[in-house]
């Protein structure tokens, strides 16, 4: 481990997104556009296309709000292609607009099902209400329906986003359930749903305590306008640091690259025993090692991706003491070497 202390300055990495889901989004984009048309939209967004299919490559949050933005706008569909009939530039706006004068986030939201339910064609939006519960579930209309697994992972994300929007904090969810199998990526799902993921379920659906449902919210047409143009950056990834134990231990490791970073150390740092730090990771679904091989895996690509920095440097920043170490653990991460993701144009340094 590299001593030399960490970099006060350094911003905390968001998490990475598995390259699975960089191929799911472009699903729909892919059926209308030619193979070099989609290398570009990938090196427009900062992502080398050798990348695309290699097994545990990764991309930043920022190429991939950047890639949604930029396949949008090529294929003129805000929900990237992934329903039979596109979502014109513009429809995000007016459905908030319908909204935002609703006396509650139950009333949005049912705004919100009778909005979409104008623009599918083979799935309806339903809202019900049961035993104190609010569920709003995706319908097949035909029994031949085949779902686009990240078009529902989509629609579940903007129920959410939408709602927890409203009331301007990440609202908690009962339960999601999803009519497809579990996917191979299922692993990210807990940095994606905030609550139980079934799977092989009738229809996909998310619910909600209806009283969570009842809150009233105020918003404004300037609010809206800067929740639709950062789209979908904030309901996509409202709930990505959602585990506080873990953003905590990931905060601390990143702050004190260079201090000692054993697993009593950050625990005594955090004021929690060893065994409190582990349990609680456990119970987010993690572990201290876990925790902190992403930090470092997440903090080297995200500086490969945005800054000029020498692999040397980074290595270090990571908390490597040579680059070799950093080279061997960084493919045993991602499945590529740094130099990979240094393919793309970059952001040229301050």
């Amino acid at each position: 481990m590299d001593h030399r202390g960490g970099n006060p300055n350094m911003r905390n990495p968001s998490p990475t997104i598995p390259m699975s889901f960089v191929q799911n989004l472009l699903m729909g984009a892919t059926r209308m556009l030619a193979p070099e048309t989609i290398d570009d939209l990938l090196r427009q967004a900062g992502i080398a296309p050798t990348l695309l299919k290699q097994r545990g490559a990764r991309a930043t949050r920022e190429q991939f709000v950047r890639l949604y933005q930029i396949t949008a706008l090529s294929i003129g569909d805000e929900m990237l292609g992934l329903w039979s009939r596109p979502i014109r530039a513009g429809t995000l706006k007016y459905l908030g607009l319908s909204l935002l004068d609703a006396p509650s986030v139950l009333v949005a939201m049912y705004r919100f099902t009778r909005f979409w339910n104008l623009l599918l064609d083979d799935y309806a939006l339903q809202l019900s209400r049961q035993n104190q519960c609010v569920t709003i579930a995706l319908k097949p209309l035909g029994a031949l329906t085949t779902p686009t697994i990240f078009g529902h992972e989509l629609m579940v994300k903007l129920i959410h986003g939408v709602a927890s929007w409203l009331v301007g904090r990440e609202l908690p969810i009962e339960t999601v359930g999803f009519g497809f199998a579990r996917p191979a990526h299922f692993a990210e799902y807990a940095q994606l749903f905030p609550g139980p993921v079934s799977f092989d379920q009738s229809c996909t659906s998310v619910s909600f305590a209806e009283h969570v449902l009842r809150q009233r919210f105020h918003r404004t047409k300037i609010e809206l306008v800067k929740f639709v143009k950062r789209a979908p950056d904030d309901w996509i990834f409202v709930t990505f640091d959602h585990g506080p134990t873990s953003t905590r231990a990931r905060e601390y490791l990143l702050a004190h690259c260079g201090a000692d970073q054993s697993l009593d150390a950050v625990a005594a740092a955090l004021f929690m025993s060893g065994r409190s730090l582990s349990r609680g990771l456990a119970l987010e679904g993690g572990t201290f090692q876990k925790i902190k091989d992403e930090m470092r895996r997440d903090l080297a690509i995200e500086r490969l991706v945005m800054t000029r920095e020498s692999i040397d440097r980074i290595a270090a920043l990571a908390g490597f003491d040579n680059t070799p170490a950093f080279h061997r653990a960084f493919r045993a991460w991602t499945g590529s070497t740094p130099g990979a993701y240094r393919r793309p144009a970059v952001i040229p340094s301050a």
